[in-house]
């Protein structure tokens, strides 16, 4: 049985810059990192426009190391007006000073660019122009600096962290999914489906498609946790130009909507300039996502974005996850095992979208998806937040509500579990669970500034 101080469970963001941290402090801690997912330049996905998702047992796009973030657009919020409540959990400052740190870590495993520079990217500021246009138009965009890294600069800059926590002696197994959890004497045994290990503190950073491991985790050792919200919606998808007035001068504009029948909110958000819309298979449930690449060659003539509806759940219901998720099942089954596409076009006239109507569509797909209809999917109320909320979009981007625009559906965020913790992050003595599967964070910087900051925590108290 192999022993280490500390053993981290998920190889995504947070994991990564926490052991990174932990190693660099003290160089002398014996620390693992345990990935259910491949080694990352392992991670392949064999999708593609014209095949589709194949329901790989393992996702490459959600599972493996560097997380879900490694195949995400790269988007670095530095901020805490979204991406999570870090602000709220440690405060303004110092959320700011770890946010800025993962911003610093990161730059320094940027590759070199022709001028043997970091090819980091500049910033994208906000604008109180747009934000102004929104306020006019009862919407309001969530604006504050963005780093855009890119899939590809995003995927070479964590493969170069990764790279580096081999030499500074992080020991790392990949296709590694945990069993059984145990406390001991020492600490705590940690059972795999190929290798048994002891340690003396666990950090879990499984991130959203570790959600089913943090509850079964919180109910074998009784932590006690709050529902959060979840959200659930579609994925649209249209020609770049409609948007390219804010996304030329903000990286992705963030918009919330108050919508008109029901006064429900709903969101736009992971803007992709120039992207593809992407497939995930989360626990064999297919959903829509999307990210774009920052290298011109590979940018597409469309846009992508979310919108979806927040539900917020009262007792005695405590399930969240797993309504969104019969939902999501529910549209693989009318979309033969696949993501729904169909045009806004025939969704409010009532009639599905086939074949024949695709391929007359001016937005061409860039995923490979079942034409059919959303409604028979969505709740009622959800998706007339969701019409609602693309009309209202439509005043501040004209063509936004154009027929040939496409949804994909289902789009979902599960944030239900948030487990109770300590200050620290603690939610019981010599376990801390950090990033999204916390239900505190929703993005790579304040996933990662929860890693680094945990870290700091362990390494105060050696």
């Amino acid at each position: 049985m192999e022993k280490y101080d500390i053993i981290i469970i998920g190889g995504g963001i947070g994991g990564l810059l926490a052991s990174y941290k932990l190693k660099t402090a003290n160089p002398k801690l014996k620390v693992a990192i345990l990935e259910k997912g491949a080694m990352l330049e392992k991670r392949k996905c064999p999708a593609s426009s014209e095949k589709g998702c194949q329901k790989c047992k393992i996702c490459a796009i959600t599972s493996g190391y560097g997380g879900a973030g490694a195949r995400s657009d790269g988007k670095l919020n530095l901020g805490t007006a979204y991406g999570g409540t870090l602000g709220e959990e440690l405060g303004e400052i110092k959320a700011m000073k770890y946010i800025n740190e993962v911003d610093k870590v990161l730059s320094q495993f940027a590759d070199l660019d022709e001028n043997n520079k970091p090819d980091y990217p500049e910033m994208y500021k906000s604008n109180e122009e747009l934000k102004t246009l929104c306020l006019q138009n009862n919407l309001r965009l969530l604006d504050m600096n963005v780093r855009h890294l890119g899939t590809d600069r995003n995927f070479n800059i964590l493969k170069n962290l990764i790279v580096e926590l081999g030499k500074l002696g992080v020991e790392m197994h990949s296709m590694c999914e945990i069993k059984k959890v145990t406390r001991t004497s020492a600490g705590f045994a940690v059972e795999s489906n190929n290798k048994s290990f002891e340690c003396k503190k666990i950090i879990i950073a499984v991130g959203r498609g570790g959600a089913k491991f943090v509850s079964d985790f919180c109910s074998d050792f009784q932590i006690q946790f709050d529902s959060n919200a979840v959200d659930i919606g579609v994925r649209v998808e249209m020609k770049d130009a409609i948007w390219r007035h804010f996304s030329s001068k903000i990286y992705e504009p963030k918009i919330l909507c108050r919508t008109k029948t029901f006064e429900d909110r709903t969101r736009m958000f992971c803007f992709n300039q120039g992207g593809l819309v992407s497939a995930e298979n989360n626990n064999g449930v297919i959903t829509a996502n999307g990210h774009s690449f920052s290298d011109p060659d590979k940018k597409t003539e469309n846009c992508n974005f979310a919108i979806l509806s927040s539900i917020h759940f009262t007792q005695p219901f405590n399930k969240p996850t797993e309504y969104v998720e019969s939902i999501s099942r529910l549209a693989n089954s009318i979309g033969n095992g696949n993501v729904l596409v169909q045009r806004f076009g025939d969704l409010v006239r009532g009639r599905r979208t086939n074949e024949h109507r695709l391929s007359q569509n001016t937005v061409i797909p860039t995923l490979k998806a079942t034409p059919g209809d959303i409604s028979l999917v969505l709740p009622h109320r959800m998706l007339t937040n969701i019409i609602e909320t693309v009309y209202a979009l439509d005043k501040v981007s004209p063509g936004t509500a154009n027929d040939d625009t496409l949804f994909y559906g289902c789009e979902a965020k599960y944030y239900s579990l948030k487990p109770i913790h300590k200050p620290n992050f603690e939610v019981m003595d010599g376990v801390y669970i950090i990033g999204d599967c916390s239900g505190i964070t929703r993005g790579l910087s304040q996933a990662g500034a929860m890693g680094i900051y945990v870290a700091d925590d362990i390494i105060s108290r050696q």
